[in-house]
């Protein structure tokens, strides 16, 4: 049986719809049952539980042979702050894991793009945990996907292009960035839980692009049939927005941070070394959106 924390975002959805369909046992843990209805009608068991609650750990983790971790916390606050969630969470979730005598354990964390990516506590918290895991003696597998077309493009761009006409843009919008489909980077997470190769492996997975938030736009205005009202957020108010915000809301601001670097530094990707190794199907962002609004 197979345990995915985090089943109802975007990728633990995507990779339980795959493993569902290949006839694996799934149970699914999330905060919110209710919101796994739809797969719990395919066949996976829902139980409830939260990374901040060990012994909702113990008990997901109960009977399961292999665990997926795809949660994130990273605009939480309070006690359900990322450095509790994500950090002391993940943790928890690994000595669980591990006292349950789960058999291999695969960690989503996040496409590193140079040094200064970790200048933002959430992707430190994401090397922290890659270590942890590391040094665990837990059979492992960790995969680094760049940012998911679900959020980064549709929800912060593409949705307010299509139902309000306008969208608001922190930075220039100019830079090249990668994005990736969480179904496509669920294809690994499908091939981790047999492929013995795959052991002890970090894996960097990018989409076939390499797009500026503008060319998201655009993207999206060409969907709408309209153009639509662009606001960019200066980098400068950017900057001192993430310094004022930072002591009472540390989420929002490792957010806005996080927004800087993707507008001011090389976020682009080459998939050519991963597909060499990994011939897998990946989907441009024109086609994926397409689809979505069928």
């Amino acid at each position: 049986m197979i345990l995915i924390v985090g089943g109802t975002g975007s990728l633990g959805r995507a990779t339980a719809r795959r493993l569902l369909g290949l006839g694996y046992v799934v149970r699914v843990m999330t905060r919110t049952p209710e919101k796994a209805y739809e797969l719990s009608v395919l066949g996976a068991e829902i139980v409830q539980g939260n990374l901040i609650d060990k012994k909702s750990l113990q008990r997901a983790c109960a009977g399961a042979e292999k665990v997926i971790a795809s949660a994130h916390a990273i605009s939480g606050r309070g006690r359900e702050a990322s450095r509790y969630v994500d950090l002391r969470g993940h943790q928890d979730l690994i000595d669980v894991a591990k006292a349950a005598g789960v058999k291999r354990f695969v960690y989503a964390s996040a496409h590193v793009y140079g040094s200064e990516t970790d200048s933002v506590p959430f992707y430190q918290i994401k090397r922290q945990i890659e270590e942890y895991l590391q040094a665990s003696g837990l059979d492992y597998t960790i995969l680094r996907p760049t940012a998911f077309m679900e959020s980064h493009a549709e929800w912060h761009i593409g949705q307010p292009v299509l139902e309000a006409g306008k969208v608001t843009l922190f930075g220039r919008g100019e830079n090249p960035r990668n994005f990736v489909a969480a179904d496509d980077v669920a294809q690994f997470l499908v091939m981790a839980m047999d492929d013995a190769g795959l052991s002890s492996q970090t894996i960097d997975i990018g989409g076939p692009e390499n797009l500026t938030n503008m060319d998201v736009v655009r993207l999206y205005e060409e969907l709408a049939g309209r153009p639509a009202k662009v606001r960019h957020v200066p980098l400068g108010m950017l900057q001192v927005m993430c310094w004022v915000l930072r002591p009472f809301r540390p989420g929002l601001s490792q957010i806005i941070q996080s927004r800087i670097y993707a507008d001011t530094q090389d976020c682009t990707f080459d998939p050519s070394p991963m597909l060499s190794r990994y011939p897998v199907n990946l989907t441009r962002l024109a086609d994926w959106a397409r689809r979505r609004m069928k």
